[in-house]
């Protein structure tokens, strides 16, 4: 029958699972509201413009309002009224004249058209919030469609990339292809569009192994940037925790994301997706009632305990979901294990993640989120990620998460910026990042790749805007230039923005490839923003979070400087896989492993003598050698023998001169230059140096790494 003729039959139903779930035959609906006092399910026609039905939910089994519909099929629009106390000061904002999204809903239909009749109260009013408001949203809002989960995934496997081999790629699914001229115009800013054959091509030939995309769960705009003429680009306003962004879609349908999925893994790459759980868009007090605010306000939030009107905001974003909440903790491991059964995402990257510790107010290391991602049979085999802080009191959390998971590390990040940019007093830091960040994650036992390190991300300025700007120059976001952190470690160079100086601008790609090759030849795990290899910039603006234009797109004719970082990227990332000496399992030692005449690390100063406790504490030393001997790597290779590598010597010199780093104390087979920043065009296959085992003459702010050939036991 169709669809959307007039529903006759209405059967109890079960509790679970929960949402609208299609099962051949019929559709059960699932909804929990334990404060709810009757709910209505509301049936609309194909388009979901019109509301044709209302079915009275007469069953409930523990706070789940439950019916199957037998004559229901999938495509079928629906959405949710609940009726019950509207009573702010409690924490209760029941108004059935709000129609809702289902929060298990798995398609959408329709978008979001801002009116004040979104809101649970009226606008204006004396009292504000604590009045209601009576008009009719149902026209205005998205609403659920029933899935029909089928799809081919011919075989799909994940590639399961090692922890230690991966080369993390953040990427904007619409902002990556929007300007692709090979990509076809109906696809370009869509799933089809990032996974067609000229994207996998460009991805290949780069060499990252996972493709980290910016939030695709459903998402709305904020009514400020709508006024505004804006967008949410960035997708920080999660609406839905399970159904994929429909912008993002050429099609409308949700077998689009899915055949990027197998595209993508077929191509050897693993998605994770950065995903959205410490807040919603409904906002703070004031803001609208879309879904979970309308179900049960006091159940799905945490509110302030003493004025339960308000919420507690640790996300900066005007509520917090409460996962101390049985069911709220549900609805985010079902959508999570959605996103792994169903979508064949290979992980997630967790925005704010010290939000979902809280207990209490408290961040919480075995916290009850945590407690149950460890023992879930799903979710503990797939990549976790954090995003170690949030904005609460005790919410900066690097180093703190449990064993399983890794983390930004925005410690790595400053200390590069820090050091390159000639900051005094960092070499300590900038060194300890460069090895893993043990004072973080060894102390628990956990690895080097517990560390995700990052220069640049989606959140700040880009790697060329870091080289080009002292200021942020956020004034397309019309904010006056207030938004935006202020604090971004950048240096111009000498000018601000665009510069005709052929010095300044061949000293910013200087300082590009210095903290490209700091980055990829770091231990831990490399993220990479898509667009710095580009060097894509985006005018000073560090917070283009409403930029859905030319500003955020990645152009893709590129000018000589441009090709030639890519290509200096290409060559990095080969070096680093080709090379176990760059993604260790194990911290350094800092003694000699296996009888081996080296340490497995050597700190040197540049007359080639290994460096001092006073020369650390020299608050004016920019330059150390790091000596990585080939036989230091106590890692066990994949049949169980011991990994083998060349001797390396990275050498850093963050200083404003020049200078010669002796090599005569450093004995063995002639190096070989790998990379110098300073001089670009050498080889991969590496370049003898001149008068072997005397001194290597390093420019200004520059970064070298020499080569030997593997050493044997002495």
């Amino acid at each position: 029958m169709n669809p959307f003729d007039r529903i006759n039959e209405v059967w109890p139903g079960l509790p679970y699972p929960r949402g609208a779930t299609w099962d051949g035959q019929g559709v059960n609906f699932a909804l929990f509201s334990q404060h709810a006092e009757r709910v209505e399910l509301c049936l609309f026609d194909p388009t979901g413009r019109h509301e044709q039905q209302r079915i009275e939910m007469r069953e409930r089994t523990a706070d789940v309002w439950h019916c199957y519909l037998p004559q229901a099929r999938p495509g079928l629009a629906y959405g949710w009224r609940v009726h019950g106390p509207y009573r702010p000061e409690d924490g209760h904002r029941f108004n059935p004249h709000k129609l809702l999204l289902d929060p298990y809903a798995k398609d959408l239909i329709g978008r979001l058209r801002w009116s004040d009749a979104l809101y649970g109260y009226t606008i204006g009013s004396r009292r504000q919030d604590l009045s209601f408001d009576k008009r009719d949203s149902g026209s205005l809002v998205p609403k659920a469609r029933v899935a029909d989960s089928a799809f081919s995934w011919d075989g799909d496997r994940r590639p399961d990339v090692p922890w230690q081999d991966m080369v993390v790629y953040e990427v904007h699914v619409r902002g990556f292809t929007m300007r692709h001229p090979d990509v076809p115009p109906k696809l370009r800013g869509t799933y089809a569009g990032l996974s067609c054959a000229p994207v996998i091509d460009y991805l290949r030939r780069l060499g990252v192994t996972t493709i980290e995309l910016l939030p695709v769960h459903s998402f709305v705009d904020d009514r400020r940037l709508a006024e505004k003429g804006l967008r949410n680009y960035w997708g920080y306003n999660s609406l839905g925790y399970f159904a994929p962004e429909t912008r993002y879609s050429s099609t409308g349908r949700v077998y689009e994301f899915k055949s990027m999925v197998r595209t993508l893994h077929s191509a050897g790459f693993e998605v994770i997706l950065d995903v959205v759980y410490n807040h919603t868009c409904e906002g703070n007090h004031l803001g609208p009632t879309l879904s979970l605010r309308g179900i049960d306000n006091a159940s799905y939030y945490i509110l302030q305990p003493d004025q339960r009107r308000y919420y507690e905001d640790f996300t900066g974003c005007g509520n917090t979901v409460n996962l101390e909440n049985p069911h709220a903790l549900q609805l985010v491991m079902d959508s999570l294990r959605y996103w792994v059964q169903e979508m064949h995402v290979d992980g997630f990257r967790f925005d704010l993640a010290s939000a979902l510790a809280r207990e209490a107010g408290k961040v919480e290391n075995l916290s009850a989120f945590f407690n149950a991602i460890r023992q879930d049979p799903v979710l503990s085999r797939v990549k976790l990620i954090a995003e170690p802080w949030d904005l609460g009191h005790g919410g900066y959390q690097v180093g703190n998460f449990p064993a399983g998971w890794s983390e930004w590390n925005d410690r790595y990040r400053d200390a590069v910026r820090g050091f390159w940019r000639g900051d005094g007093g960092l070499l300590g830091e900038v060194t300890r990042r460069l090895t893993g960040s043990e004072d973080f994650y060894g102390w628990s036992g956990r690895r080097p790749y517990a560390s995700i390190n990052f220069v640049t991300a989606h959140d700040g300025f880009t790697l060329h805007d870091l080289v080009s700007y002292n200021q942020k120059h956020n004034e397309a976001n019309g904010e006056d230039n207030r938004d935006g952190h202020n604090h971004n470690v950048s240096w111009n160079h000498g000018a601000e923005g665009p510069t005709d100086d052929p010095q300044i601008a061949q000293l910013r790609e200087r300082q590009k490839r210095n903290m490209l090759a700091t980055l990829l030849l770091s231990q831990g795990v490399p993220m990479l923003l898509a667009g710095d290899p580009r060097g894509h910039t985006q005018q000073g603006n560090n917070n283009a979070y409403c930029q859905d234009n030319e500003l955020s797109w990645l152009e893709w004719d590129l000018d000589d400087a441009q090709k030639s970082l890519v290509e200096f990227v290409v060559r990095l990332i080969a070096l680093r896989k080709a090379h176990p000496a760059f993604r260790r399992r194990s911290f350094f030692r800092g003694v000699p492993l296996d009888g081996d005449a080296l340490k497995d690390v050597s700190w040197l100063r540049p007359d080639g003598h290994e460096m001092t406790p006073d020369d650390w504490h020299h608050g004016e030393n920019r330059c150390v050698g790091m000596l990585m001997s080939g036989q230091g790597i106590a890692d066990l290779g994949p049949r169980g023998e011991r990994e083998r590598d060349d001797d390396f010597l990275l050498l850093l010199n963050a200083h404003a001169h020049d200078l010669d780093f002796a090599l005569a104390a450093v004995d063995g087979a002639p190096w070989q230059v790998m990379v110098d920043t300073a001089r670009p065009g050498i080889g991969s296959a590496g370049q003898p140096v001149r008068e072997a085992s005397l001194r290597y003459p390093m420019l200004a702010r520059s970064l070298v790494l020499l080569g030997r050939p593997r050493r044997t036991s002495q």
